[in-house]
């Protein structure tokens, strides 16, 4: 297995509410960027949130594979904004991509 930093873009179609932005950044946090070599150098953020109300998630996955690792972000980044109360018309996520591997080789 491997260590993949993946990283997942979105859009809030109509802002967010504080609330919902502290719950979504706690569901994210046990695969939070920072566990990582990379992510303590590059100092990743697991949500980043633009003025513009486009975000990043940046996530943690444990993987065979960069697709799998990309599937299981995708899976991940999705369950923790259905639990922020935010759904696909409130929070569409943009095609997850490897942005980092952290490996001993």
């Amino acid at each position: 297995m491997t260590t993949y930093v993946i990283t997942v873009p979105g859009t809030f179609t109509s802002g967010i509410e504080e609330d919902a932005r502290a719950l979504l950044s706690r569901t994210l946090r046990p695969a939070d960027p920072h566990h990582t070599r990379m992510g303590n150098t590059e100092d990743l953020d697991a949500l980043t949130v633009n003025e513009d109300d486009t975000f990043t998630i940046r996530l943690t996955i444990e993987a065979d594979s960069a697709p799998h690792a990309e599937e299981a972000a995708r899976r991940l980044a999705d369950s923790a904004l259905r639990e922020a109360g935010l759904d696909d018309t409130s929070a569409p996520l943009g095609p997850a991509v490897v942005t980092g591997i952290d490996s001993e080789i």
